[in-house]
């Protein structure tokens, strides 16, 4: 079996490894974007909950 210069070989695993890296950063970055999201939508329905409720009493 023929092979090639191992430094592509040590070059596609790096490009493999830091492609791996930008894909983990970028769906964790979104799953803070989207808790963080939620946060707020819950933190607003609170609020809007507490208020009704002070009005009503």
């Amino acid at each position: 079996m023929p092979t090639g210069p191992t430094g592509t070989k040590v070059l596609r695993l790096l490009y493999f490894f830091g492609a791996g890296f930008i894909c983990t950063a970028t769906i964790n970055k979104w799953r803070e974007l989207e808790r963080k999201s939620l946060q707020k939508k819950q933190q607003e329905s609170d609020l809007w909950t507490d208020d009704n409720s002070a009005t009503t009493v």
